[in-house]
């Protein structure tokens, strides 16, 4: 299966929200603290603020106002909204001054629900000083509604009297024309009814000029007088914290998303799955536990399609040690890369991707050449960041120990500790590293690759001996231990790598044997059978 190289990012869903706040907890956590910091240093530097109200009810004047259209809010023929905005205006706050003899700050005015209630409130720095413009506040505004009404009347009484002038001049003239005009005739009766019109005209308006006179001005009632408050008004503790809170909430969210998208490091298997999109299936950072290599066996067999498996370590330098022992549970033949044609032999690959030392980037990377070359990728392995490729000796069960001692009971131990390698290894040739063995004085000797498959038992009487060069499956001499006899072979190549003797032997005078997958899989068959004649050895080239 292949990676998908567009890396699935967090969605809509919660669960990857709750997800990605605790993979990014450090970055989260720091700016909820520094926002709810900041909300208590502003809490602390703010200094503290005092709020006075007063309450005034607002009473009809007796004098006849603009009427109103009577609404659910406004159920008299009262404007509340325009007294409020009065009681703020420029006047009233004139007024104010000259009481307090002193420029008062603005008043907030507003009208409780179904009321004829004004509340007048004023915040200042002390207490006293709040109280006091609140009053004032409520006083010019009463003042101001009883000069305006008095004013309005004194026009009213004007205009009446006025009025009731020209009647009256009026209703003298017609009382001269009734008297001159005959009795009896059409311009008598008319003369006598305008008499009566304007009799009836003087004792309405005569009546209203009454009335006015007596009419007496009420702008309203101070019903709630202004104390000195005992507690500031602000700053306000849950509103300074829960901004705070709330500013940081959002600026750890947006700080751990983009943190979330800018990193691409690999600190876990989940970050594994989720930057790259490869299955990972196993985790072998931790402790080793054989049932973790087991399953791990069990998946890489259901996900090869094919007999042999590269494996690619991400960084190179990281090594694949810690899957060698999967060759011989898997039984599947497993490639390093070392050899030119092992990436067209191989029929899947496995990357070992090591946490803390591998980006996404480096995955996506590794596995586009892979692909590019149609190789699958059957998914991951992750190991420790600190695994190289010099642990392989130490983490690979089917490498031998070195041996010390004498040269024969060497060699013998080393053939029984590779008898006990056969069971984990498989009928496929697998490259392990072959055990360096110790000479007569204890040194030891050039580790090479080897191959391993299942060894037949030796002979009665047998002895094991300095090993004749053997041949690789290229056909090359190569170094380390025979899987069918036990003993050490030794290079021809000039590769820098000293031959090996045992002492005893002379290196030139007996012929090499060429060990090859015929000849091996021949000793098989004759040890099965309980056959232990030589065979012809016959070499792959």
């Amino acid at each position: 299966m292949s990676p998908d190289l567009h890396p699935h990012r967090s969605g809509v869903d919660l669960a990857e929200h709750v997800s990605l706040l605790r993979r990014r907890k450090v970055v989260f956590l720091l700016c909820l603290a520094t926002g709810v910091l900041g909300g208590a240093t502003l809490l602390r530097l703010t200094p503290p603020s005092y709020t006075a109200t007063t309450q005034v009810l607002v009473a009809a004047t007796g004098v006849q106002e603009q009427p109103n259209q009577v609404t659910g809010r406004q159920r008299e023929a009262l404007n509340l909204d325009t007294e409020a905005q009065i009681a703020q205006s420029a006047v009233v706050a004139a007024k104010a001054a000259a009481l307090l003899k002193a420029t008062p700050s603005p008043a907030e005015v507003t009208v409780p629900p179904n009321s004829a209630v004004l509340s007048i409130a004023v915040t200042e720095t002390t207490p006293a000083r709040a109280a006091a413009q609140s009053r004032a506040y409520a006083q010019a505004y009463l003042a101001h509604r009883a000069e305006t009404a008095q004013a309005a009347l004194t026009t009213q009484l004007k205009a009446l009297l006025t009025k009731l002038k020209q009647v009256n001049k009026s209703m003298a003239k017609a009382v001269e024309e009734v008297a001159e005009l005959r009795k009896g005739t059409a311009e008598h009766t008319i003369a006598g009814q305008r008499q009566n019109v304007l009799s009836r005209q003087v004792y309405s308006l005569t009546m209203k000029y009454d009335a006015l006179k007596t009419v007496a001005v009420t702008p309203g009632y101070v019903i709630s007088q202004a104390a000195e408050p005992t507690s500031p008004s602000s700053p306000s503790l849950p509103l300074y914290l829960g901004s705070g809170l709330m500013l940081g909430l959002l600026a750890g969210a947006a700080a751990a998303y983009g943190r979330d998208r800018l990193d691409t490091s690999l600190r876990a298997p989940c970050d594994v799955e989720r930057l790259t999109g490869l299955p990972v299936l196993a985790d072998l950072s931790g402790p080793a536990d054989p049932s973790v290599m087991h399953d791990l066996a069990s998946s890489v067999v259901a996900a090869c399609p094919g007999p042999s498996l590269l494996v690619r370590a991400v960084p190179p330098a990281l090594g694949t040690a810690a899957v060698e022992p999967l060759g011989g549970r898997a039984r599947i033949e497993l490639l390093y890369g070392s050899d030119v044609g092992d990436l067209a032999r191989a029929a899947g690959a496995l990357l070992v991707v090591g946490l803390a030392a591998a980006r996404a980037g480096d995955v996506s990377l590794a596995a586009r050449r892979l692909e590019r070359h149609g190789v699958p990728i059957i998914g991951a392995v992750t190991v420790g960041g600190g695994a190289t490729a010099g642990s392989a000796t130490a983490a690979s069960p089917m490498t031998p120990r070195p041996a010390r001692g004498r040269p024969r009971a060497a060699a013998r131990e080393a053939t029984e500790t590779a008898r006990a390698a056969v069971n984990h290894t498989s009928t496929r040739h697998t490259p392990v590293e072959d055990a360096p063995v110790g000479g007569a004085s204890g040194g030891s000797a050039p580790a090479g690759p080897a191959f391993v498959g299942p060894l037949p038992a030796l002979p009665d009487g047998a002895a094991a001996g300095p090993p004749p060069p053997r041949q690789g499956v290229t056909g090359r001499p190569v170094n380390g231990m025979s899987p069918v006899t036990g003993d050490i072979l030794s290079s021809g190549k000039s590769s820098g790598i000293s031959q090996q003797k045992a002492p005893g032997r002379s290196a030139g005078k007996e012929p090499g044997v060429a060990v090859s997958r015929g000849n091996a899989t021949e000793q098989v068959r004759r040890a099965e059978a309980g056959d232990t004649s030589p065979i012809p050895q016959v070499s792959d080239t």
